[in-house]
């Protein structure tokens, strides 16, 4: 499964497109097709493009060739799905489509969609009306919003241009930041833009190995990291994302040469904040990740169901991964990195960081505070 070529720009693997017949006289549905230059045909409305939804997860690898532009009939933008019972950093879900070319092991999505194809939604209007209402009506609020919770924030940039609309938009306003997260290595989009400042650029990243075996069609290391001094040099905050953290043969030196290659290639001081997140998935995902990659050893661990329904690691085994990267980050970030977790226990925080977030104020205090500079 190790991969020998490495994809800066995962869209290029995408060969087709299908446009919802409602869509086909939008000015940005045009735009998108005259400059993929892709074969495309009209689908009618509510339909779906073919029959690979029959069965979703033998059909996946193929409905990721394939980009359906379409509208979007539910909310574009609406909290972060998250629970009670770990701590939650109130992050704000801007959905502006579905799926990835990308292919993880471990991706959620798997387990969380029941179509195959890439959907990227096309009625942007509605998109830039919702910020607008949201951001408006809470001014003394400070929103931190994602594109990258269903899909990769810059996968298909390339292809839909959405960044040069959305990042201009937004640094237009004082209660906002913008994270765009990815796994691939697309940027040219972000050069020129007036970003204000607004907008942080962030990319998961994992050990050598998983990266190279579990994340399928993603840019390599050295193209992401390359990538990130890029856009530092450009003025944008960084963000680093290590999740999931995967238990394997090899991990701590894995996660330390990673580590070590983050703070030579990218500034220490561009970086707004970095989260830890181990392994965690639904039940439903582990037959369907050993069906389709039945190479991969990352599901044959022993896991318990956590609060949330999900199955992680045993609380020792999280804590050894989380204090082995929490030590070596420490010494080498910045003192206004924040460094924390996604979705652990106040038990695990303190363990390992040795506080609770609520001795400074809550996570969403401390993420606010990384994103305006103290």
């Amino acid at each position: 499964m190790i991969q020998n070529h490495t994809w800066k720009d995962p869209s290029s693997y995408i060969n087709k497109i299908y446009v919802e017949e409602s869509c086909l006289h939008l000015d940005y549905t045009q735009e998108i097709i005259s400059r993929t230059q892709l074969p495309w045909s009209v689908v009618p409305d509510r339909q779906k493009p073919n029959n690979l939804a029959d069965d979703f997860i033998e059909n996946l690898a193929a409905g990721k060739r394939q980009l359906y532009l379409c509208n979007n009939r539910g909310v574009f933008f609406k909290p972060c799905p998250g629970t009670r019972e770990y701590q939650c950093c109130e992050y704000q879900v801007l959905n502006t489509g579905t799926n990835c070319p990308i292919d993880c092991v471990y991706c959620i999505l798997q387990a969380y969609l029941n179509t195959p194809w890439l959907t990227f939604y096309v009625n942007i209007d509605q998109l830039f009306q919702e910020l607008t209402e949201s951001l408006t009506a809470n001014p003394a609020r400070l929103f931190r919003i994602g594109t990258g919770e269903f899909t990769d924030s810059l996968a298909i940039d390339r292809l839909t241009g959405l960044s040069r609309r959305l990042v201009p938009f937004l640094g237009q306003w004082d209660n906002t930041v913008l994270e765009l997260k990815t796994k691939s290595a697309m940027i040219d989009n972000l050069a020129g833009l007036d970003h204000n400042g607004k907008t942080i650029i962030a990319w998961s990243l994992n050990s050598p190995t998983i990266m190279k075996s579990q994340e399928l069609r993603s840019a390599s290391l050295e193209e992401r990291l390359r990538a990130a001094r890029q856009c530092a040099e450009w003025g944008y905050k960084l963000a680093f994302h290590f999740d999931p953290i995967i238990d394997h043969p090899g991990w701590q030196e894995g996660y330390a040469a990673t580590i070590d290659m983050l703070f030579e290639v990218v500034p220490p001081e561009a970086i707004a904040w970095i989260s830890l997140g181990a392994l965690r998935f639904l039940p439903s995902l582990k037959e369907i990740g050993i069906r389709r990659f039945p190479a991969s050893r990352i599901y044959y661990n022993e896991f318990i169901e956590g609060l949330d329904g999900k199955s992680r690691y045993f609380r020792p085994n999280r804590v050894k991964l989380y204090q082995v990267l929490y030590e070596c980050l420490k010494k080498k970030a910045a003192s206004t990195t924040c460094i924390y977790f996604c979705m652990e226990s106040d038990e695990i925080w303190q363990e390992v960081m040795g506080f609770m977030p609520a001795a400074q104020g809550g996570l969403p205090k401390m993420l606010d505070r990384a994103v305006r500079g103290g």
